[in-house]
């Protein structure tokens, strides 16, 4: 019988401090774990120890530490300022020791301070379930009367001011401050919250920073760790700005089937790769998801699958992994086709997952509830061992 390449299934799994179990994880039928060392300080080298450390602990509970997400990119390389040096040459040195470990997949993006944005983290489904939900209206209430960032009323229209002062006044003293703790969470892994003084400082930061100028900061980091990585045969995979297009004020430069073109032309390594985010890329209604995987074929490293709903051109909110916007059935047959063609097992995870009644009221990080991520990974799974049964029929 003919060999076949499949997805390799994983789970993301936050750490020590995370709520779920990873023996949890492994009876939802993974054996591939995505996850960082979010103790160390972004900046700082992941030494051997430190990565060996955490392997043990995964094969304690007969697991594997398969993908990295994230080794993160400093501020400062971001920016190209400070310390960026120093940080650039710590990354080489993780890369190394990450591959001397066995870890050939880390995932990194290229997002200014925040690493991804919600208006809303509990948004009830018509079953009651809970998903994640943009809302730009929300968000421009949040940027212009809630955060006040200076000149942020400059980046909108006056019928969008209109909207969202409206959308603001029925909104309760506590939705307004659950609306801003939901825009600023922290960075994965952490359970803290920006405050206001917090990000507009580093905002600041960023005035003099447009999208050609972080283009240029991320091919220069590129051009710098991508032949560290080719060499180790390591595969570094962007992960897609989310959402893909600018919030306060930021600049966003991984949003399009351009941006992509313009990062993997100005590094032609195929360890210069991509961490094919649906939900992220899928957001962005003028992403063609399918010719995305045939333009980089060779360049995707890692697969987060997920749905989306665009309610109107202000909402997208999380779907269930099979129904929204993205044909996810003709994703899946086509990244068969390319594993099938480039012999190659891509490591999976489901992105995101819905909040089940079941799970209510325990600690959980938004998006990653195991209940919501398991019926994704059965369902992923299910969809793809049946376009390979169609192959061998």
């Amino acid at each position: 019988m003919k060999t076949q390449f499949r997805t390799q299934q994983t789970m993301r799994w936050f750490g020590p401090g995370d709520a779920i179990a990873l023996r949890d994880i492994r009876q939802c039928g993974v054996t591939g774990i995505v996850t960082a060392l979010h103790e160390i300080l972004v900046g700082e080298v992941w030494s051997i120890e430190a990565i060996q450390e955490r392997q043990a602990l995964l094969e304690k509970e007969g697991l594997e530490w398969t993908v990295v997400e994230s080794l993160p990119v400093s501020e400062d390389i971001k920016k190209q300022n400070g310390n960026y040096k120093t940080h650039i040459a710590n990354y080489k040195t993780s890369i190394a020791n990450l591959a001397a470990c066995g870890i050939y997949v880390i995932t990194y993006n290229f997002m200014p301070i925040l690493d991804w944005v919600r208006t809303h983290h509990n948004h009830v489904n018509q079953d009651l379930t809970q998903a994640l939900l943009y809302d730009h209206t929300a968000f421009i209430f949040f940027d212009v009367y809630l955060l006040n960032r200076p000149g942020s009323e400059l980046d909108y229209s006056e019928q969008q001011l209109k909207d969202a002062l409206k959308y603001g006044t029925n909104l309760s003293e506590v939705e307004k401050k659950t609306l801003f703790k939901n825009v600023l969470l922290g960075l994965p892994g952490s359970k803290g919250h920006f405050t206001a003084e917090q990000i507009l400082t580093l905002l600041e930061n960023y005035k003099d920073i447009d999208d050609e100028k972080l283009r240029k900061h991320l091919i220069d980091f590129l051009q710098e760790v991508a032949p560290v990585a080719e060499k180790y045969n390591v595969k570094l995979a962007i992960h897609p700005d989310d959402p893909p297009f600018s919030v306060m004020g930021l600049p966003r430069v991984v949003c399009t089937q351009a941006d992509l073109k313009q990062i993997f032309d100005a590094v032609p390594l195929t360890a210069n790769g991509l961490c094919y985010c649906t939900g992220s890329l899928g957001a962005e209604p003028t992403n063609d998801l399918l010719q995305i995987i045939d333009d980089c074929a060779d360049r995707i490293h890692f697969l987060h699958l997920r749905n989306i709903i665009r309610t109107d051109e202000n909402i997208f909110q999380e779907s269930a992994h099979l129904d929204g916007d993205n044909p996810i059935a003709a994703i899946m047959q086509k990244l068969v086709n390319l594993m099938q063609t480039h012999k190659i097992n891509l490591p999976l995870r489901p992105d995101h997952g819905f909040l089940h009644s079941l799970e209510l009221g325990k600690e959980q990080y938004p998006g990653y509830s195991l209940i919501g991520r398991l019926k994704g990974l059965a369902e992923l799974r299910g969809l793809e061992e049946g376009i390979l049964h169609n192959l061998q029929s």
